[in-house]
């Protein structure tokens, strides 16, 4: 089938290789990778298998939502580690949970815009390494002692000090909460939940399915292509992602408690995704690249669509930027082979087929004149999703897009959607190509 796509690429962005890292789920403390290590592990074995050197790529970027206070502008930090030089630039982007997706889309432009052809771009997160800080209460007393100039005034300062200033703040759970509507990432997924009359049931299978398949994957060697083992300082090593949970049950699932909405609510531990260490990186190139350096191909960025939702339904996003991506390209779900959704929550993902299909909600929300369709199940996160695997904020765009032109080569098929749901209300979707076509 011939299709004729409009793009906004001026020059087709060609994704030659991908790497990520195991994804190591936080256990509680934090990890032994900062998230400049994880990058590093990541692209130096990626870049060790390539034809060209580190430092004849034209730039670096890289996605990351808490980076470290050691790791300013992290994508230069990583860039130089891994021996690119002093003259490759580098930069670091920040869209939520869509940050490695944002990565990805920068890069293609600036290769579709003629600016470069070689480009390293993904993403990274230690979430398990997010700080705790002091309140405000902590600081503003911190600010008046060190102010004080006299004995006295530093004795009156103390006076006004409670053991309540010394409770810290959750970095991690003040990221995830929105400060707009006030609202946890999971209380918006209860409400999109509620809004489809997903029930826990539904969210249990769906999560269930989740481990299942990734184990199955696992089982399989579908990420031996994928995943390179990594390393710690004591020489410890990590291979896989370890947050799968193979007794998994719909017994035991339905055995856990809702944690968002205690009272009420449908989401648990159980359905929602892990909080996650990791990265990937892929590598963009130009055809001009790929001609220079006799490079293979594993897929084509077509095309990338964003979108913005009421914050309260963030989870929504992903059916806003599929509907403007399909749109622009005139096509339907029936002409996508194979999709990656970042699994969030269960009921999140579950609300989006459930938007997708209900014509009032496209014709009110969407302005379209009828429902977009049922999206098949069998085709969505096809080896696992978020549920089982986790969720690096920063890494998870670059890794659902890695996949799905893995996918997408192995199942020979041609067309593929990556898309996430982001916090503050947006949603990113992209449409890869999977074109034959072998080292020249």
């Amino acid at each position: 089938m011939q299709l004729n796509f409009r793009s906004d690429f001026a020059r087709s962005v060609y994704i030659v290789d991908g790497l990520r890292t195991p994804w190591l789920k936080v256990r509680g403390e934090p990890g032994n990778f900062s998230a400049a290590d994880l990058a590093v592990q990541a692209g130096r074995y990626l870049l060790a298998r390539q034809v060209f050197c580190p430092e004849q790529l034209n730039e670096v970027v890289t996605g990351c939502v808490m980076s470290s206070p050691n790791e300013t502008n992290i994508s230069r930090v990583i860039a130089l580690r891994l021996g690119c030089g002093k003259a490759v630039p580098a930069y670091t982007v920040q869209r939520n949970c869509a940050s490695g997706l944002q990565a990805l889309d920068s890069a293609a432009l600036d290769i579709a815009c003629g600016r470069y052809d070689l480009v390293l771009a993904g993403g990274t997160e230690a979430m398990s390494q997010a700080p705790l800080l002091f309140s405000q209460e902590m600081t503003h007393f911190l600010a008046h002692w060190r102010s004080a100039k006299t004995l006295s005034a530093r004795l009156r300062s103390l006076n006004q000090f409670r053991l309540s200033y010394l409770v810290p703040v959750v970095a991690l759970l003040r990221g995830l909460t929105d400060p707009i509507v006030g609202l946890s990432m999971g209380q918006t997924a209860e409400i999109i939940a509620h809004r489809f009359g997903i029930t826990r049931e539904q969210m249990d299978q769906w999560a269930l399915q989740s481990h299942q398949r990734l184990a199955s994957a696992q089982d399989e060697g579908i990420f031996k292509e994928e995943i390179n083992a990594i390393y710690d300082k004591n020489n410890h090593y990590y291979s896989y992602d370890n947050g799968l949970r193979r007794d998994s049950s719909l017994e035991k699932l339905a055995m856990l408690k809702p944690f968002f909405d205690k009272k009420f609510g449908l989401i648990t531990a159980g359905n929602s995704s892990q909080v996650t260490d990791g990265a990937a990186f892929l590598i963009l190139a130009s055809e001009k690249a790929v001609q220079h350096y006799h490079l293979p191909v594993l897929a084509r960025i077509v095309d990338v669509s964003w979108a913005g939702v009421d914050p309260s339904e963030m989870g929504l996003g992903p059916v806003h930027a599929v509907a403007t991506l399909l749109d622009k390209q005139k096509l339907d779900f029936n002409a996508i082979d194979f999709w990656e959704i970042n699994e969030a929550f269960a009921g999140q993902v579950l609300a989006c087929l459930a938007a997708w299909r209900d014509n009032d909600y496209c014709k009110t929300q969407l302005g379209l004149s009828q429902s977009l369709g049922e999206l098949d199940p069998s085709i969505v996160n096809i080896d696992g999703g978020a549920i089982a695997m986790g969720h690096p904020v920063g890494a998870s765009g670059a890794r659902i897009v890695l996949h799905l032109a893995h996918v997408l080569k192995r199942k020979k098929a041609r067309l593929g959607v990556a898309t996430l749901c982001i916090g503050g209300g947006q949603g990113g979707a992209l449409l890869l190509e999977n074109i034959v076509r072998e080292a020249t």
